[in-house]
């Protein structure tokens, strides 16, 4: 018994003194780094936009040390870009475990349009270059969201001072292809009308007269006006040896009299040119033979016209020998202290078609036999565009047939078996006397 008190004499102390120590705390484990440097980036899906332009406005390179923080704002940086349909931003932890692995993955907002600016008052060039600076996505082609257009009027504007609103817009263009346009809100005033200053060449009714018949009533765009001008105007000085023509100045401003823009052209004529040497190459016919019907003189003025009938010759006269499908190009060499202009005239013959088969309708059993000896392109034979036209001519002049009525060819061609099938009609009585001989009817 005595024992036992003593023992419990030596305890209690003890668990008296544990009770007053206060108790430990407990020693917490190693603090885990919130931010770790990165080691690589993986960017995947793109096609029109590089993985520089991508890492530039995600603003994410190799090495900086970055937190799921960064890898949000980098997200919202491409998200706001307005030009992706898809977009995810990941991390990880990369092999080692003392860094991050990143995932960059878009999909494209397409398809891209090319870029147009009108009556912005600054030169296309200084607003590129401004929206270049603004946004690596911005290129000659751009995305047409609702985000993309918004943030490129707006840089538009600040580069402009503010002096016009301006705002973007997918519209067709002159030529039915879609492309982003920026300009001031509102529609497009019309045209009025046109006068030219610096005209010597032409009288200003014929500028007038060509330029007014196609230009006014149509919206007014610059570059679309320019167009007209090149096609209008500019064969018209191409005529007469002005190869050198230019338009340098459009001044638009409203009519005082009708609710319209009136404009008014500078012209430039520049000194008359003369046509230097002429040459024809890449035809089966020889070159030589092809000049001759050219029949175009260098030392004469340079005249569009002329030249373009010469052209229009050269490819009948290979249609001729059944290159149907026949095509030119001209090259012009100038030379300016010269003032000539040599031409290169590129043929391509294209395929040769040969007579199939020759039909006649219209005709008794008696004249249809005479007719088709007249005729002289024998089934295989390399087919003349021209001669049905000149075959049904010298019917009618030569009085083949009694009370001729309506006459007609058609021309059906196989582009795929390169031949062609045609067929006369005629309205008509045939003449009873023996026709002329087949050699007299040849072309």
């Amino acid at each position: 018994m005595v024992r036992w008190i003593l023992i419990v004499l030596l305890v209690c102390p003890l668990a008296l003194e544990a009770q007053r120590r206060p108790a430990r705390k407990p020693v917490p484990a190693a603090a885990t780094p919130s931010a770790w440097p990165i080691e690589s980036i993986a960017v995947t899906g793109n096609h029109e936009y590089s993985r520089e332009q991508i890492l530039g406005v995600a603003g994410l390179k190799l090495g900086q040390t970055a937190a799921a923080k960064d890898f949000d704002a980098a997200r919202a940086r491409l998200e706001a870009a307005g030009v992706f349909e898809e977009l995810s931003v990941k991390f990880g932890s990369a092999p080692g475990k003392k860094g991050y692995a990143v995932s960059i993955h878009v999909a494209e907002a397409g398809p891209l349009f090319p870029v147009r600016f009108e009556e912005l008052g600054a030169p296309d060039d200084q607003i590129r270059k401004a929206l270049s600076q603004a946004d690596p996505f911005f290129g000659p082609r751009v995305a047409a969201t609702k985000a993309a257009l918004e943030r490129y009027a707006k840089v538009i504007q600040d580069s402009l001072a503010g002096k016009v609103k301006v705002v973007g817009k997918l519209v067709p263009d002159d030529s039915g292809q879609m492309a982003v346009v920026f300009r001031p809100p509102g529609a497009l005033p019309g045209i009025a009308r046109v006068t030219f200053t610096g005209n010597v060449v032409l009288p200003l009714s014929t500028l007038e007269n060509a330029i007014n018949a196609v230009a006014v009533g149509t919206p007014y765009r610059e570059v679309r006006f320019r167009q007209l001008l090149e096609t209008n105007i500019r064969p018209l000085y191409e005529a007469r040896g002005r190869v050198r023509v230019l338009f340098p100045e459009i001044h638009a401003e409203k009519d005082r009299d009708v609710n319209g823009m009136a404009l008014t052209v500078k012209v430039e004529e520049g000194a008359s040119y003369s046509l230097g040497e002429v040459a024809v190459d890449g035809s089966r016919l020889a070159p030589a033979e092809l000049l001759k019907v050219a029949n175009l003189k260098p030392g004469d003025m340079f005249n569009l016209e002329h030249i373009q009938a010469a052209v229009a010759r050269i490819e009948k006269r290979v249609r001729r020998d059944g290159y149907m499908r026949v095509k030119t190009r001209i090259d012009r060499r100038m030379n300016d202290p010269a003032k000539t202009v040599g031409l290169a005239i590129h043929v391509n013959d294209g395929p040769r078609y040969l007579l199939a088969k020759l039909n006649i309708e219209g005709l008794d059993l008696i004249s249809e036999p005479a007719i088709r000896q007249l005729w002289a392109i024998k089934d295989g034979q390399p087919f003349n565009a021209d001669y049905p036209d000149y075959f049904l001519l010298r019917v009618k002049e030569d009085g083949v047939l009694d009370d001729l009525g309506e006459t007609k060819a058609a021309v059906k061609t196989d582009d795929v078996a390169k031949t062609v099938v045609v067929t006369l009609t005629f309205r008509g009585e045939a003449k009873k006397e023996a026709p002329k001989k087949p050699e007299e009817w040849r072309p």
